[in-house]
């Protein structure tokens, strides 16, 4: 009787440990899948955020380089209008001088003449 009561508890401890066996089997298959999944969706999620990240900076760079375009035609436009300003401020500065040069020149010639016709007088003046 000792030897039945013994193998029936071998038998009841082989069953169980195969049955224990299975269910941690099946628990980590479970596992498995859903370590698989949350990695799927995990990259998924990466890829999408990559994205979108990849948009926001195309769509800041396109931003920045339209305001660096505005900026730099208005400073080419500035710049114009202050070349036009000084080129005018030139053009006068250089009229005015050649007028005053003009009137010494002729003040100067008015005094030489004026010189030459005295000593002319003084000359006639003196053959007499």
């Amino acid at each position: 009787m000792k030897s039945k009561l013994s193998i029936v508890l071998a038998a009841i401890l082989v069953t169980s440990t195969t049955l224990i066996a299975q269910d941690l089997t099946q628990d980590v298959d479970k596992a498995a899948k859903k370590t698989g999944r949350a990695t799927k969706v995990a990259a998924k999620d990466a890829a999408r955020g990559t994205d979108k990240a990849a948009k926001d900076t195309g769509h800041v760079t396109k931003i920045a380089a339209k305001d660096t375009a505005h900026k730099t035609d208005k400073v080419v436009t500035k710049t114009a209008h202050a070349s036009e300003v000084a080129g005018k401020d030139t053009e006068h500065g250089a009229e005015t001088s050649a007028e005053k040069t003009g009137h010494g020149v002729k003040k100067g010639s008015e005094e030489v003449g004026h010189g030459v016709k005295k000593a002319a007088v003084k000359t006639v003046d003196v053959l007499k």
